[in-house]
């Protein structure tokens, strides 16, 4: 290397930890999910986040809780606030009309009113939701449909968020939304109550640079999912895969310089998701473009940017999603793999990105 790209390099490597010092601490904490395999409940979650001196994690689902009884989440909220966390709260699919949506239970109204007053319960300020998946993305009617209902959603249930203090964090979820549709949602059903969980896994599978969606959704932004992706051109488009922060294509000390700008005040809650094989983005097929007819050629070419500039990730991984009994010896290094690989990503966002109140 030469000495100019040498001293270039070193100033960019020091760039993050240096703004950080001039600048207020950013949250750091893990969404519930990152740990799935261990089918840990809520006050193990708290245990694990305090031993680590983290200050959030976001329990994103109804599930994460031994029980929905006041008295339980009652017991939640004080115990986070002996172990100096602060919680983050959530639920699944909220909309009737995906294909994701399960038709069991409550009438979805209910069942958001019940995510928002759990929320309340636990001290948490906002109840992170998604719309969908990529499914919903397979004709433009039918995502049409489930943004419209969305909105008309949200708006039947503004009253109770508003009286709870709880804001709806819409997620960009795996496959469903742009960053810009998500936008419209918050928009259209009223950015008083409803918000964004911003997530830089899912950008991968809809052919988005995750620092679109930061331009896009940073300033509604009150919650997030992060993880890091490689993205790498084959020959129909790219194909993109979810690794441990620190190992992806992702420019994150790039994406914080901004993020410290348009959002500080959200916290950053890792969402790590490895063992999970390469997925195409079949970009150079004539297919591919009927249900992405609104994507802007500037923010596509930001996309196949990082296509161009990654590789393959080349690392050891235990594949998660595999059909058959498997073993327990499988399930232990599951386990591991989730437990090693979200420890290695809070681990360099502390000491690379310069995050956490605690570090």
């Amino acid at each position: 290397m030469h000495r100019r790209g040498f001293l270039q390099a070193l100033a960019a490597a020091a760039a993050t930890p240096a703004l950080a010092a001039q600048t207020p601490g950013i949250r750091l904490g893990f969404d519930t999910y990152s740990l799935r395999a261990f089918k840990w409940k809520a006050l193990q979650l708290i245990d694990y986040a305090a031993g680590l001196k983290l200050d959030t994690i976001q329990i994103s689902s109804l599930g994460d809780y031994s029980s929905l009884e006041p008295a339980h989440l009652k017991e939640v909220r004080e115990h986070a606030e002996r172990a100096g966390i602060r919680l983050d709260a959530g639920m699944g699919c909220i909309c009737p009309a995906s294909k994701s949506w399960n038709k069991k239970g409550a009438p979805v109204e209910q069942q958001i009113i019940q995510g928002l007053q759990v929320a309340k319960a636990i001290g948490a300020s906002s109840m992170r939701c998604f719309m969908g998946s990529s499914d919903d993305r397979q004709t433009p009617d039918q995502l049409a449909r489930c943004m419209e209902t969305t909105i008309k959603l949200f708006r039947s249930v503004k009253p109770q968020a508003q009286d709870l203090g709880v804001k709806i964090a819409l997620e960009n979820h795996a496959g469903d939304m742009q960053a810009r549709e998500v936008r419209t949602i918050i928009e259209e059903s009223g950015k008083d109550f409803t918000a964004s969980c911003l997530d830089t896994g899912n950008p991968m599978w809809v052919a988005e640079n995750p620092m679109v969606t930061l331009d896009v959704l940073g300033p509604y932004a009150v919650t997030t999912h992060v993880r890091d992706s490689i993205v790498f051109e084959v020959p129909n488009g790219a194909a993109a895969q979810w690794v441990t922060l620190g190992d992806g294509v992702i420019d994150f000390p790039a994406f914080f310089a901004k993020y410290r700008q348009v959002c500080p005040n959200a916290p950053v809650q890792l969402e790590s998701i490895t063992g999970r094989p390469p997925r195409l983005v079949p970009y150079l097929e004539k297919d591919f473009w009927k249900n992405f007819a609104n994507t802007p050629a500037s923010e596509f070419a930001r996309f196949v940017d990082l296509a161009k500039r990654g590789h393959p990730y080349m690392g050891a991984m235990v594949i998660e999603d595999t059909t058959g009994k498997k073993p327990e010896q499988y399930a232990e290094a599951l386990r591991e793999q989730q437990r090693i690989d979200l420890e290695r990503g809070l681990e360099y966002a502390k000491k690379k990105l310069g995050l956490g109140m605690r570090n």
